[in-house]
């Protein structure tokens, strides 16, 4: 048998619909799959527009939940530490305080190893980070705020060295930590420039600033670094001297769970609207995902009719080109 051109032609037709036809099969099927649809073009008439706005927005609010996942834990970490600096400064207190009523001679030593004990955990407490970022020292994250216990006691005794008097003592300490060329220049090496703000979504912004060097820590630190340096021999105090400032640094403490309760609650206050943040970023995730499933989702059941509808043109296809092949002038004539 001869082939015509219109043999020809008819053969290149039939592979090209049969090609057709099986891309609109892995399409379909694709999209049966996904539940989205294949062509976003046709879908959106070419206007990609809204499209844009909510893959734009939904992208933003993904970094948004880690700048809150961030926060969150941030906000935590600094939390817990707050938490075990009060715990450890209550039961000092509460130790110190059994000076003035108790005449046990081995008190004193007790309290004076408790103290500097707590100075050390209160140091390494506050040098603490996150991520490899220093949660209390401000702007410098990258450095630890406070340079040693040690370095907190040899300034403090010079401080107060020649000074008889329990009130002399605690003047003598104060000045110390409230002069820039004291405590601040010989201990404190964080910033003074405050962190900065977490950005958790378009429009809310979270600062957490709490240092090293805040007035309520920095007494903390005061009262308990006197408790550890009171019987230190280059200082001479007298029994009755040491037992006094070890009473009074008591009282500070004691007094001071109220201001420390306060720095508590203001990261409680953050944690909470972190959490309110967190929430409503989810919120709108979610309302953009329903968006973005509206304007590209597939009807399964008209995907499904679409496949079966194409899968039989297909096999009719593939029943025509047999039956074309088989054609000749013999089997005509039988």
């Amino acid at each position: 048998m001869n082939t015509t051109l219109g043999d020809l032609a008819q053969s290149f037709m039939l592979q090209r619909r049969g090609a057709a036809l099986k891309h609109d099969i892995h399409r379909l099927t694709q999209e049966l799959s996904t539940g989205r649809v294949a062509d976003t073009k046709s879908v959106l008439a070419g206007n990609f527009s809204y499209l844009t706005d909510i893959e734009r927005d939904a992208k933003a609010l993904q970094g948004y939940k880690v700048a809150t996942t961030e926060a969150a834990q941030f906000a935590d970490t600094m939390q817990n530490t707050l938490e075990r600096i009060q715990d450890n400064s209550s039961d000092l207190s509460n130790a110190m305080l059994l000076i003035s009523t108790s005449a046990v001679e081995t008190i004193l030593p007790q309290v004076v190893a408790d103290s500097r004990a707590n100075l050390g955990n209160l140091v390494s407490s506050l040098n603490v980070d996150f991520g490899g970022r220093s949660l209390f020292a401000g702007a410098a994250t990258d450095t630890a705020p406070l340079v040693s216990d040690d370095a907190i006691l040899t300034g403090l005794t010079a401080a107060v060295a020649g000074q008889t008097t329990a009130a002399d003592i605690f003047a003598a300490a104060q000045a110390w930590f409230d002069d820039p060329a004291g405590f601040r220049a010989a201990v404190y090496q964080g910033s003074d420039t405050s962190l900065s703000p977490f950005a958790l979504s378009d429009t809310d912004r979270l600062s957490i600033d709490i240092r090293a060097d805040d007035p309520v820590l920095r007494d903390l630190m005061m009262n308990t670094a006197l408790g550890a340096i009171v019987s230190d021999a280059a200082l001479g105090l007298a029994d009755t001297i040491q037992r006094d400032v070890i009473a009074q640094a008591g009282q500070n403490l004691l007094g001071g769970q109220d201001q420390m309760t306060k720095l508590r609650a203001d990261i409680g206050f953050s944690q909470s609207r972190i959490e309110d943040v967190s929430t409503r970023n989810a919120v709108q995730t979610t309302s953009l995902e329903f968006a973005r499933s509206a304007l590209l989702a597939a009807d399964p059941y008209e995907t499904a009719t679409k496949l079966e509808d194409v899968q039989f043109q297909l096999q009719s296809l593939y029943s025509v080109t047999v039956r074309l092949s088989e054609l000749s002038l013999l089997n005509f004539m039988r």
